[in-house]
């Protein structure tokens, strides 16, 4: 009996004091996403940012222009024609024929600015359809496709936008299909020379293995992969776009009175250069920032999106770094 009490009396003193429980690990952190990474990156970029603060800016006054714009941008008032910056309630004077040039600026930026998102959104649409049949079939289809693209990179643009122009009429939908009927043939290189690298991945192999059609592996899988060059090459094509519209409505075969644009302020305005020259730098002002923004928004969205692109460190950082970790301290 006294040899049992001694041997069961080590366990009843190890249950008196049980092992304290381990704390459970604290939750990882989920890794950002690789779209959260590129925003990151992009706004680490003070030009990209820049750009996108000035292109919001012209885009939003552009569409409250009916709402900001103090006058009727098409109406006429001789009685008060050239009249400097500042004239009673002109901000920016008035052209020749009286009107308001701050309100004209208001409503042209509404019309480039449709015109050069527009364009920029039929080109990319009809561009990555070709080049993804073209690149993900190969063969004949590629062929045809690709023999096309040297056709219409063969004709000169502007003659043939000019002459479409003055056939049909200088409306502004026909402008759009013009200008979009001759842009998209960039975008089809870019997206088939992606598609072609794209369809020889094993994830590919593995879909087509699951049962996965050619539609789904085209518009589901390889689509996602190729979106970054397309999404920076769409960037850059609205500032060709509304360089395009502006050329046009300067030789007078683009947007038509009453409607104003940028491009037909500065052609009306060269009349006047020696008169009253700010007639032309507030238009070509506009067009210069909105350009040089989209530029800009462009570069910072491939910088973002490249891989391989080096984080730029400041030589403030770099400095501090060396006189932390350096051993010498230089």
């Amino acid at each position: 009996m006294s040899d049992m009490n001694i041997e069961t009396a080590p366990n009843v003193q190890a249950s008196e004091h049980p092992e304290p429980a381990s704390a459970p690990l604290p939750p990882s952190k989920k890794p950002p996403g690789p779209w959260m990474t590129v925003v990151k990156k992009f706004l680490r970029n003070p030009y990209a940012v820049t750009g996108l603060i000035v292109l919001l800016f012209f885009v939003v006054i552009s569409v409250l222009a009916n709402v900001i714009s103090p006058y009727d941008p098409a109406k006429i008032d001789l009685m008060n024609s050239n009249l400097k910056p500042g004239t009673g309630d002109h901000l920016l004077g008035t052209d020749e024929l009286g009107r308001d040039i701050f309100s004209r600026l208001l409503h042209s930026g509404q019309i480039s600015l449709t015109v050069g998102f527009s364009v920029a959104a039929i080109s990319v649409i009809i561009g990555t359809l070709v080049g993804a049949i073209s690149g993900f079939f190969g063969g004949w289809i590629d062929t045809i496709f690709m023999r096309l693209i040297d056709v219409m990179n063969s004709i000169p643009t502007l003659f043939l936008n000019i002459l479409v122009m003055a056939i049909f009429g200088t409306k502004i939908q026909y402008m759009i299909m013009i200008l979009a009927f001759t842009s998209w043939m960039g975008v089809a290189r870019l997206v088939r020379g992606t598609y072609l690298q794209l369809r020889e991945m094993q994830y590919v192999e593995a879909a087509r293995a699951i049962g996965v059609s050619k539609t789904g592996i085209i518009f589901r899988h390889l689509l996602r992969n190729a979106s970054f060059p397309i999404i920076v090459n769409a960037t850059l094509m609205v500032g060709g776009a509304i360089l395009s519209e502006s050329g046009l409505s300067y030789l007078g075969l683009g947007i038509q009175a009453p409607a104003t644009s940028w491009g037909l302020m500065l052609s009306n305005s060269q009349e006047f250069m020696l008169i009253d020259p700010l007639q032309a730098i507030y238009p070509g002002v506009c067009i210069l920032a909105v350009v040089l923004a989209v530029n800009f928004i462009g570069d910072g969205i491939r910088d973002a999106m490249d891989p391989r692109q080096k984080k730029k460190i400041s030589r403030r950082r770099l400095d501090k770094w060396r006189k932390n970790y350096s051993k010498s301290g230089i």
